[in-house]
């Protein structure tokens, strides 16, 4: 069980608080308080935007050229790449521009429209899969374990959650 230190220094003060950090006895409060309490972002960690644009770049560049998933997207892929990448940033902690832009995701609904079987989904993740092994952090090393399965099960998650048709 954690002792009194340890469980004030993992629970964000609300706002106006003072908190104390640590057993010297540092104390914050306002804005500083709260920056310093809330934990990074896997955003923050990968670098911000950038990462996702790069990563969302090398996914739709695959999907270019597949066969059996290009045909659900739209001529210009310009739009798409920005929403995906908009909604991606958001979710691992950016800023909510992609809500702002689109109102709450609703992926399933959105999606509806499209016939996604097994093969489809299976190919989105593919090129996901392969455009996440690509990725690098912001000093050019690769993502650690942690991040890569954390994202790999949302991207997992979510394709399958769009499946919409048997086989």
């Amino acid at each position: 069980m954690a002792d009194a230190a340890t469980a004030a220094q993992s629970e964000p003060a609300p706002t106006g608080e003072a908190t104390q950090w640590g057993a010297g006895g540092l104390t914050l409060s306002g804005a500083l308080a709260e920056q310093v309490a809330q934990p990074p972002t896997v955003y923050a960690a990968v670098g911000g935007q950038r990462f996702f644009d790069d990563l969302v770049d090398r996914f739709y560049d695959a999907v270019e050229h597949d066969e059996l998933l290009r045909p659900m997207y739209p001529t210009d892929l310009g739009p798409s790449r920005h929403r995906l990448a908009g909604f991606l940033a958001q979710y691992w902690g950016g800023p909510a521009e992609y809500s702002a832009e689109r109102g709450h995701p609703r992926l399933r609904m959105r999606h509806v429209p499209f016939a996604i079987g097994r093969a489809e989904r299976d190919a989105w993740m593919t090129h996901m899969s392969a455009s996440l092994d690509a990725a690098r952090m912001p000093d050019g090393s690769a993502l650690t374990e942690d991040l890569t399965a954390a994202m790999f099960a949302h991207f997992d998650n979510a394709a399958t959650h769009l499946v919409n048709r048997p086989g």
